[in-house]
């Protein structure tokens, strides 16, 4: 026996499932994120590290925010 879920439901679920495993990919460091992505690619590491270090500066670019400097 199925049970019909609500459009809105599945929505809101799929919502919360996305929202956490993006948490969980943005906790990683650099390095073991680009690893695992590189299971399976054509891209090496490095190569898919090099980029997600080039869209995390664009994306703290974006959002206004400046990299932590040493004061002086």
């Amino acid at each position: 026996m199925s049970t019909v879920i609500p459009r809105e439901q599945a929505a809101a679920n799929a919502r919360r499932f996305l929202d956490h495993a993006r948490a969980r990919r943005d906790s990683l460091p650099i390095r073991e994120a680009a690893e695992q992505a590189a299971a399976g690619s054509f891209r090496s590491a490095d190569e898919i590290e090099t980029t997600l270090r080039r869209l995390r500066r664009a994306a703290r670019v974006e959002q206004g925010v400046a990299p932590a400097t040493r004061a002086a």
